[in-house]
């Protein structure tokens, strides 16, 4: 059985007096059903490691760049992530394709560079509202699965996360038969490629997830878990997502 996840985004937010709430989480939640994992700015990951102490939440990055090392000023190699003490990079995020112009084929190398540095890639694919209302949800995020995910994917090296990039920091949520319809897809496609494996990968919904919310997204099939944006900033708000992932 795939073991549901939690996973906070913290975007570009966050300072040293901020991780503070990874401590009160780990105290709410000292021996956890499902996994957390936590992605604060590159900046605090060490900090947060040891906020965490020897709590299995997991910290993770917000992006890596595709090479190991080189004269790329700012960027920082998955290499970074996992010397700092992550086990997690999140990729491809809506945020990084629309600001930064990824394309599939950057987040496919990303996701390359993250599984040879030993991370756990979290590989972000959905539509857009344009896409949404011309009925190319499924074309959409088809390709971005088949563009941006490498050979060699697996349930230990891989996580999916479907966020409709028009659902994300809006306050709109998809409905739970979109939520569906989108997830069983995934799961169809990635058995399609990579076979019995596609089993163990889990498929995490991220778009306005709250705790008002998350029970019945959870109850959906195919729904392993959310990547969480705003909510997980606070460790009350991020609780009570846990502890519907944890009873659904």
């Amino acid at each position: 059985m795939r073991r549901k996840l939690a996973a906070g985004n913290w975007k570009m937010n966050g300072l040293g007096a901020n991780l503070a709430e990874i401590g009160k989480l780990t105290k709410l939640h000292r021996t956890p059903v499902c996994d957390i994992m936590i992605a604060p700015p590159a900046t605090i990951i060490t900090s947060a490691l040891v906020e965490a102490g020897d709590h299995a939440l997991a910290i993770g990055g917000q992006d890596c760049h595709a090479a190991t090392s080189g004269a790329h000023t700012g960027d920082i190699s998955a290499e970074m992530l996992r010397d700092a003490g992550a086990g997690y990079v999140i990729l491809g995020h809506s945020e990084r394709r629309a600001d930064h112009g990824e394309t599939d084929e950057v987040v496919r190398a990303k996701t390359e560079a993250a599984h040879a540095a030993g991370l756990v890639a979290v590989v972000c694919v959905g539509e857009t509202l344009h896409h949404r209302q011309t009925n190319s949800t499924l074309h959409v995020v088809g390709t971005q699965l088949a563009e941006s995910l490498p050979n060699g994917v697996s349930g230990a090296n891989t996580v999916v996360a479907y966020e409709p990039v028009w659902a994300i920091g809006t306050g709109e949520v998809a409905t739970l038969d979109q939520i569906a319809e989108v997830h069983d897809f995934i799961r169809a496609e990635l058995k399609t490629r990579f076979g019995d494996e596609a089993d163990a990968i889990r498929v995490l919904y991220g778009g306005s997830v709250k705790p008002t919310n998350a029970a019945e997204i959870f109850a959906v099939s195919n729904v392993d878990g959310a990547l969480v944006g705003g909510a997980s900033l606070k460790a009350e708000d991020f609780s009570g997502i846990i502890a519907a992932l944890e009873t659904a």
